[in-house]
C-alpha cells in the first residue's frame, strides 16, 4: 500500500484546540463541552460518541434541546474540513425524533449531500447505541474564505 492510500485509510482526532474558545469544540472555553470528533477520510464524515451527563439535561433527564442543536452543528460544520475551507451555519433545522437519555452513550455523525456555489448542504444525526436516530439535522453553511 503506497503512503496516499494509507494516509486516506486513517481517521483523525480532532480534539478541543487549548486556544480555541468555541462553546461546542474549543478548549479554552471553560463552560464549554470540550467536544472530541473523529474524522473518518474514508466515508468523508464526521463521527463522536458521547455520554452528555447531567449537566446538559432538560427536563427528565433527557439532553436540552439547544446543546442537540449544538451537537449536531458541530458535527456538522467540521465536515467543512474535507472542502478545506471556513464556512459557517446559515440555517439549521432539527428535528427531535426520540429523547436523548443524558446518561446514554448516543454516536453524532455529520456529511456533507451538496455543494452549489458557496453553500455547503449537511445532515448530522444523533443516534443511539442500537442504532436508532434519535435527532435529525439538516443544515446550509455558507463558506467565507479557504482554510
Amino acid at each position: 500500500m503506497d503512503e496516499g492510500a494509507k494516509t486516506l485509510s486513517e481517521t483523525i482526532t480532532l480534539a478541543p484546540n487549548p486556544v480555541n474558545k468555541c462553546f461546542g469544540c474549543g478548549g479554552a472555553n471553560a463552560g464549554g463541552m470540550k467536544l472530541t470528533f473523529e474524522q473518518d477520510n474514508v466515508n468523508r464524515r464526521i463521527f463522536g460518541r458521547f455520554v452528555l451527563g447531567e449537566r446538559y439535561q432538560g427536563g427528565g433527564g433527557f439532553g436540552h434541546g439547544g446543546i442537540i442543536a449544538v451537537l449536531l452543528d458541530e458535527a456538522m460544520g467540521k465536515v467543512c474540513r474535507f472542502r478545506e475551507v471556513r464556512a459557517v451555519t446559515a440555517e439549521l433545522t432539527v428535528e427531535y425524533l426520540k429523547p436523548v437519555d443524558v446518561m446514554k452513550e448516543i454516536e453524532v455523525v455529520g456529511y456533507e449531500t451538496e455543494q452549489k456555489g458557496r453553500n455547503i448542504f449537511m445532515i448530522g444525526e444523533i443516534r443511539d447505541t442500537a442504532g436508532a436516530v434519535l435527532a435529525r439535522g439538516k443544515a446550509r453553511f455558507v463558506i467565507i474564505a479557504p482554510k
